[in-house]
């Protein structure tokens, strides 16, 4: 038993990858149980964000997963296993019709990510990581 006063200053997410270490992403894994609504898999916006999720650092990589999934943790037996609002739920990314070059939003109870259209794969990748760092905060818990 650990008194709570030693772990009352660490938030939810900290405490998580306190106890189950920074996880081990395999993205070649996420990649090939990902459905896709209004891309395609050959779609440039799609390449390119293969390409940046693969450039991610680790803890980026943790980042993405707790802003898509409300998890850093990956499931025991792979992403295939992916828990969602009704029960195993694979990550999706969906095309997002508006104004060009807005932040892309998740839907964690249904490992969801809507993904805008950028002009170029840096702004893509500049707007995911201002999405999931200034996402990381988005949940209280009491």
């Amino acid at each position: 038993m650990v008194d709570t006063d030693l772990i009352s200053i660490f938030n939810a997410k900290e405490l998580e990858l306190l106890i189950s270490g920074m996880p081990d992403i395999d993205i070649d894994d996420l990649k090939r149980n990902t459905n896709y609504n209004g891309y395609r898999p050959a779609d440039r916006e799609i390449e390119w964000f293969w390409n940046i999720m693969f450039s991610l650092s680790r803890s980026e990589k943790a980042a993405f997963l707790q802003f898509v999934t409300g998890s850093a943790k990956v499931p025991l037996a792979g992403f295939s296993e992916l828990q969602g609002m009704r029960g195993i739920q694979q990550f999706s990314i969906n095309k997002v019709n508006g104004s060009q070059g807005a932040l892309m939003s998740a839907h964690t109870c249904f490992n969801a990510l809507d993904l805008p259209v950028y002009k170029s794969e840096e702004e893509m990748k500049e707007k995911l990581l201002y999405a999931i760092s200034e996402g990381a905060g988005g949940f209280l818990f009491a």
